[in-house]
């Protein structure tokens, strides 16, 4: 398990395992979120078993599949949904991280700037330079939104 913290309340991590919980939880993370698809994993991965094993360890677990070159607007609502619920820090894992990392770049479009957005998963290795032109546009559309 790797912890990479993006943030003080929002962490992404490759695929973890049903026994990292107990230090995700140990580590202060309350919400574990799956952006990976069970179609890309073991069976002993797949979201009911790291539910289970999450719920036991009193973590709040939330599936939020992304596939990979398709994420939706629903994908970045329910990021932020369980964002916004979370009682306190939150996990978000996928194969390597990069999908938690470009959800939560575009989903804080228009709450900070594109460079930090793209210049904070960089510092874990997420090269998301390619997302500029759409955290941008999503940042004016948010911007747009609030006039």
């Amino acid at each position: 398990m790797d912890i990479r913290a993006l943030t003080p309340t929002y962490a992404v991590s490759p695929q973890i395992e049903p026994s990292d919980l107990a230090a995700i939880k140990a580590a202060g993370y309350t919400t574990v979120i799956d952006n990976r698809p069970d179609a890309e994993i073991p069976p002993h991965l797949h979201t009911e078993v790291m539910k289970a094993a999450a719920e036991a360890e009193g973590l709040t677990f939330i599936a939020n599949p992304v596939i990979g070159g398709a994420l939706t607007q629903e994908n970045l609502r329910a990021q932020a949904a369980a964002l916004a619920e979370a009682t306190g820090p939150v996990f978000a894992y996928c194969a390597s991280g990069n999908r938690c990392s470009v959800v939560w770049a575009l989903m804080n479009a228009g709450q900070a700037s594109t460079d930090e957005l793209i210049n904070t998963p960089a510092k874990f290795g997420y090269n998301l330079e390619h997302l500029r032109g759409q955290i941008d546009a999503l940042a004016a559309e948010a911007e747009a939104d609030r006039i």
